[in-house]
């Protein structure tokens, strides 16, 4: 998510929300091209035949493609990115299957330099969120942008079958982006202040009160457990591409 309007380069590094398949379909690489095979004078024709590239191929006999949960974020178009996400069984929760979905998301939401991720995001269909706001990020925020944003360190928290509850029914207007629509951002409308509940990784129930920008980044990440996408709440004449001044250069 991108909460200020300095540099493209800070919109996209600091505010992004990633703030999302086992069984589900992924891509073999496989392409189906046309080619003509025999063109005569008089008479032409061609057959459509299925090319695969040799070295692909190669490639993924020595190393399959990876499998859910992914070390990258999902983009816009992946089915899992649409459905709604299972419950997680609370008996599983510090199993060694949901715990690899947990410290996947963690790895990837730091390696991206999120704020937020849902484990669709990861590939795994899943009702899983984290969140995560350091205070290096903080920094990097103008003193303006804190005020009017309502910035706040979050240390780490999982959020497994999260519950949201409105407490203040008064929505604001400010940019978001999302890993998912990478390159993206607009103007979304959120409500000011949430209540989330639900468990944490140890399977503990936990309950959260929050506003500011916490509690946007809550919503954010819920609305991917529905299959939702802040470009399906947006205002669609704000929706840019942060590097645009740079594609002028």
């Amino acid at each position: 998510m991108n909460i200020t309007v300095c540099s493209s380069a800070l919109l996209t590094r600091a505010y992004r929300m990633c703030i999302s398949k086992a069984p589900w379909p992924h891509s073999t690489g496989s392409i189906g091209w046309v080619v003509p095979v025999c063109m005569a004078p008089n008479r032409s024709y061609s057959t459509n035949i299925k090319v695969r590239s040799y070295l692909q191929y190669m490639k993924q006999k020595i190393k399959p493609p990876p499998s859910p949960p992914y070390p990258h974020v999902c983009q816009v178009g992946e089915p899992v990115l649409r459905a709604q996400a299972a419950a997680v069984d609370p008996g599983a929760v510090q199993g060694p299957e949901v715990q690899e979905v947990i410290h996947t998301m963690v790895k990837v939401m730091r390696k991206f330099e999120c704020v937020g991720l849902s484990a669709p995001q990861v590939g795994v269909p899943l009702r899983i969120l984290a969140l995560e706001f350091p205070e290096r990020m903080l920094e990097d925020s103008l003193p303006a942008a804190r005020e009017a944003r309502g910035l706040t360190t979050v240390p780490l928290r999982i959020f497994i079958n999260p519950q949201l509850r409105v407490l203040d029914g008064r929505t604001v207007l400010f940019q978001e982006a999302c890993e998912s629509i990478s390159g993206f951002s607009a103007t979304v409308p959120r409500y000011l202040s949430v209540e989330v509940s639900g468990l944490n990784e140890k399977a503990e129930p936990v309950t959260w009160q929050v506003s500011g920008w916490p509690a946007r980044i809550l919503q954010h990440e819920m609305d991917h457990l529905d299959g939702v996408l802040y470009i399906d709440r947006m205002d669609s004449k704000t929706f840019i591409n942060v590097n645009w001044a740079a594609k002028n250069e």
